[in-house]
């Protein structure tokens, strides 16, 4: 294959960027409606927290258990196709979720949904490593993934006052249609993968099962744990701490909760671009930025004032979220292309697993003691992520001498 002009190549990957963001826009979106609609869903099913708890984490268990094998699929059958795959389930299991009529119903649906959107995260990587080079990898990826935290803006200024006038399902509805119109998006403008420029020689340790064997990458994977934990933990309960402690309607408390996530969204891009600069070196921003997240932290937990949660809320967010891309760096640059999928989903796996155990944590500890005392657990959290960001390789010559190879062989061809 002859290599593209400077203008088709750049081309390439804006329009890449512009088609995963949106893709992870709904991804997310469709997770976070979930937690707005929690007390709907506590009061029409009579649900405790603990229960309100388990509906999150049904979504994440199949989430995380979907990963490796979404990472699998992507590398045997092309990221593009498997893309499409998960965009399509998500939507349908999005839409039937609006029709549940118990806890049980919400449980299966939620389940499915997350075994839907499990595959994706580790095809989309694969997606952008294929269409992006080395060197711009990880601010591309920091633009992709801030539509996390521009999600935790719109998903609460759009679907709260939704929520208030058509009741919950319509939430759901909503997000199933977006989705759709994604998913044609993705399959009619995706361009093709542009052509391998990094090294051919040296050996990488061949297929899932040899990926799977490496203790650096399930080092990572921890890391993303600790991330993910503090993540999932607090935006879970925000709009019900908000509205116990403060009175705050959904209303109000989805516009306050656009704040940090806006403040998150510039972060996730911020700490893409440090990534790039820094060649990875991921502890130079894990370590400072977990430290301030775990002051912050305590602060949001023991703050008596509603100004007060909302200015160290988003001190902590931004902080976390600077740690985001910094995570991912060094792997997606050391993997060899095709191996991308398999690896990628081990490290998404980590902050899935903390999805699916930290959300019914916080609630339990706040039905024990209170919303305060769960919110400063998630210190640990950081505390995980700073200490698995010192144990871990610091660049992709240091990772690939780790996994016992000094360069990346000759990637496989995607099959569309």
């Amino acid at each position: 294959m002859s290599a593209p002009s400077p203008q088709s190549a750049r081309r390439t990957v804006r329009i890449t960027i512009v088609l995963l963001f949106a893709a992870w826009l709904v991804d997310y979106a469709d997770r976070l409606v979930i937690n707005l609609v929690l007390p709907s869903l506590g009061a029409e099913f009579e649900l405790g927290r603990g229960q309100q708890g388990l509906i999150v984490s049904a979504f994440f268990l199949a989430y995380a258990l979907a990963q490796i094998p979404g990472g699998m699929l992507a590398d045997r059958y092309g990221a593009r196709r498997v893309t499409l795959w998960a965009l399509l389930a998500w939507s349908v299991f999005t839409a039937l979720t609006g029709f549940a009529w118990s806890f049980v119903v919400l449980l299966v649906l939620r389940f499915a949904f997350g075994a839907a959107e499990g595959v994706f995260p580790p095809a989309s990587l694969k997606v952008l490593v294929e269409r992006t080079t080395p060197d711009e990898r990880m601010a591309a990826n920091g633009l992709i993934m801030s539509s996390n935290a521009v999600a935790g803006v719109l998903t609460p200024l759009l679907a709260a006052p939704l929520i208030a006038a058509f009741g919950w399902r319509s939430a759901f509805f909503s997000a199933a249609a977006l989705g759709v119109f994604v998913l044609v998006a993705v399959r009619m403008r995706l361009p093709a993968p542009l052509p391998r420029t990094e090294p051919v020689t040296g050996t990488v340790r061949p297929g899932a099962g040899g990926v799977l064997r490496l203790g650096v990458v399930w080092r990572f994977s921890v890391m993303m744990f600790g991330y993910s934990a503090i993540v999932w933990g607090f935006n879970t309960w925000i709009p019900s701490y908000l509205g116990e402690e403060f009175g705050v309607s959904l209303t109000t408390a989805g516009a306050l909760v656009a704040v940090p996530a806006l403040a998150a969204a510039g972060a996730i891009v911020l700490g893409g671009r440090i990534s790039d600069r820094l060649g990875g070196h991921h502890r130079k921003v894990i370590v400072p930025g977990m430290t301030v997240a775990t002051v912050a932290l305590l602060l949001v937990a023991f703050s008596s004032s509603l100004t007060g949660f909302v200015v160290f809320g988003t001190l902590a967010s931004v902080a976390v979220a600077l740690c985001y891309m910094p995570i991912l760096a060094v792997p997606l640059s050391g993997l060899a292309p095709e191996q991308v999928g398999v690896g990628s989903a081990v490290i998404v796996l980590g902050g899935q697993a903390a999805g699916m155990v930290v959300p019914p944590a916080v609630g339990a500890l706040a039905d024990a003691f209170s919303f305060q005392v769960a919110f400063a657990s998630l210190v640990l959290g950081a505390g995980i992520a700073a200490v698995m960001a010192l144990l871990t390789p610091q660049d992709a010559a240091s990772f690939r001498t780790a996994t016992g190879a000094s360069h990346l062989p000759e990637p496989a061809k995607e099959s569309s």
